[in-house]
């Protein structure tokens, strides 16, 4: 017996309103397709990566997933639930929380735990609850340390860690990063990366990461590759990165590992496609 997904996208269009010069100082008002007759489902408990350049549609379907946006076209159901439907946007924005690339915008108070606790005490759980919530989620992103700290003196792979902990103690059952990466530096990525491998296998949530970074996507369960507003591939990242050439056409940079593997297959070496993290390729290496 099948199982409906926890999101569904079915058929969606999505454009832009831009404004452009039409001769004479004047401005037209015209549409610019965002999203195109796209269609994806993201079960309950799967890690996915929504991989593609800038200006691809990444983002632009990432906010449709919570009800941020809304479709022109088609519709976005989660957990059965339209996005359309302005008394279900809510409860689905609960199912669903949502990781920006500016951890400062998700930053309310002056202290860690309280900012951890805000959407908690605004929704009206007991102090028991909310302290008990606030420790779980601090422990999960590693920072129970600095619960006593201003965010301020946090570093920014810490203060991305304090947004996602904000979300934790809600206790959603799926976590969207939108480009949650982007202002830190390579050795924070990184960790943020496997934290949200940690976050799913460890707790089971949904995780959907978009990136234009393939080093991120390749702790995915499925990446999602896109370009002009479309679903281009889908696969594992085995099955997507192999073949590189593809992604270069896209805009993507290839990080030097994946680039090496490629080099030493094409010299005869032998190393399984699923080998796509640096430690499953430094195994692969030793054992060939």
């Amino acid at each position: 017996m099948s199982t409906s997904p926890l999101i569904d996208v079915q058929q969606v269009t999505y454009t832009y309103p831009v404004q452009r010069p039409k001769g004479s100082g004047e401005q037209a008002l015209q549409h610019e397709p965002a999203l195109q007759g796209i269609n994806l489902q993201i079960q309950a408990g799967e890690y996915v990566v929504i991989l593609g350049h800038n200006g691809s549609g990444k983002s632009t379907l990432a906010r449709h997933c919570n009800a941020l946006l809304v479709p022109d076209h088609g519709r976005v159901l989660v957990a059965g639930m339209d996005t359309r439907d302005t008394s279900k946007q809510r409860t689905i924005r609960e199912w669903v929380g949502m990781i920006f690339q500016h951890p400062d915008n998700q930053l309310i108070a002056t202290v860690v735990e309280d900012d951890v606790a805000w959407g908690l005490t605004v929704r009206g759980y007991s102090a028991s609850e909310i302290r008990a919530r606030v420790s779980t989620a601090l422990e999960a992103v590693g920072i129970a340390h600095l619960r006593q700290l201003p965010p301020h003196q946090l570093s920014g792979g810490q203060r991305q860690r304090l947004a996602i902990a904000g979300i934790l103690a809600l206790q959603p059952h799926c976590i969207i990063a939108d480009e949650a990466t982007s202002m830190l530096d390579p050795f924070s990525r990184q960790e943020l990366a496997r934290l949200f491998a940690t976050l799913h296998r460890d707790l089971g949530l949904t995780i959907v990461q978009v990136t234009h970074l393939l080093e991120e996507a390749v702790y995915a369960q499925r990446i999602v590759v896109m370009e002009q507003g479309r679903v281009l591939d889908e696969g594992t990242p085995g099955q997507i990165f192999a073949d590189l050439e593809r992604l270069r056409a896209l805009k993507l940079i290839i990080p030097d590992p994946l680039s090496l593997v490629a080099r030493l297959r094409q010299a005869g070496f032998c190393l399984a496609p699923e080998a796509v993290t640096n430690e499953e390729i430094a195994r692969e290496i030793a054992n060939a």
